[in-house]
């Protein structure tokens, strides 16, 4: 996934990677092609959480990748978010610095104690 790809560039390159054609894509979405094409060419802001969700679903990515792409977050994190503000925003500013390798460890230990 390229970093500085903006939204409807990435979801374009995965289109048409898997093969799909606008129209079936827009039809899979209940979008008009138009539509769909103007959101590709960064034309149009990105759609709502749940149709970027079933973009994501369509072209097998993470929902939660494709969200961010968009400058969007998911409706049960900002649910998190807004319950327990302080904890969240402290444990975020404590990854930030994290490589991916030291972040999956403390998602893994996390996932164990939250079993626990």
């Amino acid at each position: 996934m390229k970093a500085a790809e903006k939204f409807g560039a990435m979801i374009r390159r995965y289109r048409e990677a898997r093969e799909i054609s606008l129209r079936e894509m827009a039809s899979l979405l209940a979008v008009s092609p138009a539509f769909l094409s103007k959101v590709e060419r960064d034309e149009a802001p990105p759609p709502g959480e749940e149709n970027i969700k079933q973009i994501a679903r369509v072209l097998e990515l993470d929902p939660d990748v494709l969200l961010a792409r968009a400058g969007k977050i998911s409706s049960d994190l900002s649910e998190i978010i807004r319950r327990r503000p302080a904890e969240t925003a402290a444990l975020l500013r404590l990854t930030k610095r994290l490589d991916r390798d030291r972040l999956v460890r403390v998602i893994k230990a996390a996932h164990r104690v939250s079993k626990a």
